[in-house]
Formats: C-alpha cells, sequence, structure tokens
C-alpha cells in the first residue's frame, strides 16, 4: 500500500480500474528488477494521480516503496531543492526564486506535464441563486481589497445570505494560479478566509454552508458532487461549464491549467525513480482517466517524453 499523507478516494478508486484496464496493455513483471524508495511531494491537486501511479507501478515492482506527501506545491519545492524528495507535484510551474534554490543546491530538473486540469469554483448544493459567474465577479469576491461579505454585494438579484469562502492556502500552487488569473497577481488575495492545503476542509466547508464558496482541482469536484455544485466561468466569452473537452479545447478560460511532476537528476540516477517517471509517462492516458483528471495531447506526451530523456542526459553528464 503506498504511503501518503491522507487518504485520498480518487487515487483508490483509481486503482482499482487502473488494474483492470492496464492488464489488458500487459504489466512489465519481466522488467528490471528493482528496488528502494521513490519520494513524492507538493501539490494536494497531482496527488491522487501521483499515488495511483505509485500504485500501479507496486503491482509491477514489489520491492519499490512511492510515497507521496502533501506540502503544496511551494511547501513541495521547498523539500526538493535541498534534496529531500526525488519528484516534486505541482499544480504550476516552478518560479524563478525556487529555480534559484535548487540551483543554489546543485539540483537539476525537468518540469514534465502530467495532466491538465480545469479549476473548479464550487457552491453548496442548496445554493439555488447562482449557475454562472464572471471573472470580474470572481475577483470581486477574492481580490484584497474586497469587503463582500454576503451575496447579494455580489450581484443585487443574490439573496442577503452570507458569503462563507474556502479555498488554497498560500503554499498551494492551485492559490498561485487562482489568484494570478482572477486577481491579476499571484498571492494577491482577501486574508479572511478559510485557507487549506487539503482540499477535502474546503469540500466539507462548502458542503456544510448555505453560502459557501470554494475552488480546488475539477477531480475534487467529480468525485464530491453528490455535495457540491460547479459553478460556469464566464471568461468573457460566455458561461462554460469545467469539463474535459473544455479544459483541452481552451474554451474553459482563465481556469484550464496544466498540471506537472518534477524530477530531479540525482532521483533519475536511482533505477526505480527513472523507470517510474517512464512507467508515469507512457501510461499516463490509463492512469489520467481513471483518476479523473483531463488527459494530455499527443504533443504534451511527446514533449514529456523528451524532458525526461533531456533530464538523463544531464544527469549522466554531472
Amino acid at each position: 500500500m503506498i504511503k501518503r499523507t491522507r487518504v485520498h478516494l480518487t487515487a483508490a478508486s483509481a486503482v482499482a480500474a487502473l488494474t483492470l484496464a492496464l492488464s489488458a496493455c500487459g504489466s512489465d513483471p519481466a522488467g528490471p528488477s528493482l528496488s528502494g524508495p521513490v519520494v513524492i511531494d507538493g501539490s494536494s491537486t497531482v496527488e491522487p494521480l501521483s499515488a495511483a501511479a505509485g500504485e500501479l507501478f507496486m503491482q509491477d515492482h514489489k520491492d519499490v516503496q512511492v510515497t507521496v506527501g502533501t506540502s503544496g506545491t511551494g511547501g513541495g519545492f521547498k523539500k526538493f531543492c535541498v534534496g529531500e524528495t526525488d519528484i516534486s507535484n505541482a499544480s504550476r510551474p516552478i518560479k524563478d526564486a525556487e529555480k534559484q534554490l535548487c540551483t543554489d543546491k546543485n539540483v537539476q530538473f525537468s518540469e514534465i506535464q502530467v495532466a491538465n486540469d480545469a479549476l473548479t469554483v464550487v457552491v453548496n448544493k442548496a445554493n439555488t441563486w447562482v449557475n454562472c459567474l464572471t471573472v470580474a465577479q470572481l475577483k470581486k469576491i477574492w481580490e484584497p481589497t474586497s469587503t463582500v461579505k454576503n451575496w447579494n454585494e455580489v450581484d443585487p438579484s443574490f439573496p442577503n445570505e452570507p458569503l462563507n469562502l474556502y479555498g488554497a492556502g498560500p503554499d498551494s500552487g492551485t492559490f498561485d494560479y487562482f489568484t494570478g488569473v482572477i486577481n491579476g497577481k499571484e498571492g494577491d488575495s482577501r486574508k479572511d478566509y478559510n485557507p487549506t492545503e487539503d482540499d477535502n476542509i474546503t469540500v466539507q466547508g462548502v458542503a456544510g454552508a448555505k453560502g459557501g464558496l470554494g475552488y480546488f482541482g475539477f477531480s475534487y469536484f467529480e468525485e464530491n458532487e453528490a455535495k457540491l455544485k460547479a459553478i460556469q466561468i464566464d471568461g468573457g466569452n460566455g458561461c462554460v461549464a469545467p469539463s474535459v473537452k473544455a479544459a483541452q479545447d481552451g474554451t474553459y478560460t482563465p481556469l484550464a491549467r496544466p498540471l506537472f511532476i518534477y524530477p530531479s537528476d540525482t532521483g533519475v540516477k536511482k533505477p526505480q525513480v527513472e523507470k517510474f517517471v517512464e512507467f508515469y509517462i507512457d501510461r499516463n492516458d490509463a492512469i489520467v482517466e481513471a483518476a479523473r483528471f483531463v488527459p494530455l495531447t499527443d504533443a504534451q506526451k511527446d514533449k514529456a517524453r523528451a524532458a525526461l530523456e533531456a533530464l538523463k542526459t544531464k544527469a549522466a553528464a554531472k
């Protein structure tokens, strides 16, 4: 059983589906004998994806131990750049300051996209007054100077219902992405909301408050669809619901985003880490679909393979 900081039902259910799907393609029991740890930390959004990949990889390689932590994207990079982890999960690209930390510690890496996502804004199931919000309305709610406390301050047609806000904490890549595209600058956000690095807490908060509103990755909404209602987003071309198709075709703007893993050069020098990343890319379609994320395009898969090969070359030369 994979070790991780919290149980995520998507990852668990994905394993069962993947076992059936990948058995049809054939596993790799006759491959090279591998052993040792693969240490992963970072984004809570990417966690179920890496956890599912880890479960499947360990079925083929019984002596490998994959661990997946959830320190948030920023927290994960802090560990990664000082050599504590082999791979960092990230729901945004690495920042310049994080790159510099890795450079200072002589840690090289490659950015490998492993999925697409539709960042999803959710409300309570009992919310009957809102089906779509514009980017301007979301900014009015979330900008640093916002004093909005009730729904009727967002739109006069909405009821005088308290607005209870839940969302990602400042170490989260989800927080960086959301604040960047909604408020215009990463990290710019009102402070009087309920922040967390665990999206399950956001689920519980919004599900427990009639006036609740929160945001997280699409897979968390799909897993909790019975408890929550997803809001369509109007990015300037009409209201669009979050979906696999909308995330891939670019219509779900501006909340469609890429998801990444960052393996290190010292990590891929370890045979079990190198083969795990290869597995992650080669079996990506089945892993991503079973874990309820948005699959990569063929061009994105080719780019991921090229990034891994480039890192292996760097590692060999180091």
